[in-house]
């Protein structure tokens, strides 16, 4: 679905992708994790096309097509989607208003007719049921009021509602309570498939332990550092990453 090589980046003058490469299957979870600018939050956006990030090495292919030729919403069409750390607040936008204009927007760009009144609403309906999204919600401005739990809550439901095929969650779990961070979570795993992958980033092990990846990634620096499967993201809870720092210089010496 997803195979990322050689890639750097960078913001302005600073440089903070130096040669990521990363390969997602089809039904596949990969948890990305790494310290504060390590650049995890940089990759999402370079997938998903934020202008302010420069690709200066490397290639993006999803699903057979150059990702990096591809315009932001072109991409948003082809089934990528983002759930933000920060969602905003659109006031004077309703959720209903916001919905509809997404959702007939990619049905669009994928050559289907756009949903009536009728066929919109029940498909909220059952989207908000399937997430547990409160319906005194949907009636209100987008985010308009929420509380953070119900802002990611909400990410959640935009993503039930668009159907992607590849999702990223960028630090979902940032500023979510224990309850919150489960039924975010709860909402996320019924709308998984065998034809969907997602990117998770986070730094701690408690979203992981309900969404179990199928691959843990590590970046330091720009660059993956070392892969491996769900237990690693406990050793890192446990542990920090000064062990895999020391490693790092241990294989650089030995090469010296």
């Amino acid at each position: 679905m997803l195979e990322i090589r050689n890639l750097h980046a960078k913001v302005g003058d600073k440089v903070i992708l130096r040669g990521v490469n990363l390969s997602i299957n089809d039904g596949e979870i990969h948890a990305l994790m790494g310290t504060n600018g390590a650049g995890k939050s940089t990759l999402s956006n370079v997938i998903v096309g934020n202008p302010a990030y420069e690709v200066t090495e490397g290639s993006i292919m999803f699903n057979g097509r150059d990702l990096l030729a591809m315009k932001t919403e072109e991409r948003a069409h082809a089934g990528i989607f983002m759930s933000f750390q920060s969602p905003v607040e659109i006031p004077g936008v309703s959720m209903t208003n916001f919905m509809r204009a997404a959702v007939n927007a990619r049905r669009e760009a994928l050559g289907k007719e756009p949903l009536k009144s009728t066929e919109f609403l029940k498909l909220m309906r059952e989207r908000r049921k399937l997430v547990g999204m409160d319906s005194r919600l949907v009636n209100r401005s987008v985010n308009e009021g929420f509380s953070g739990g119900e802002r990611k809550r909400n990410e959640i439901f935009q993503m039930a509602m668009l159907e992607p095929t590849f999702c990223i969650l960028d630090e979902t779990d940032s500023g979510l309570d224990v309850d919150a961070l489960r039924i975010v979570a709860e909402g996320f795993n019924k709308l998984r498939t065998a034809e969907t992958s997602a990117l998770v980033i986070t730094h701690y092990q408690r979203l992981l332990d309900y969404i179990r990846p199928d691959f843990v990634h590590v970046l330091i620096d720009g660059r993956i550092v070392k892969t491996g499967a769900a237990e690693l993201a406990q050793k890192i809870e446990d542990n920090g990453f000064d062990w895999i720092k020391e490693e790092l210089a241990w294989e650089a010496n030995s090469n010296i």
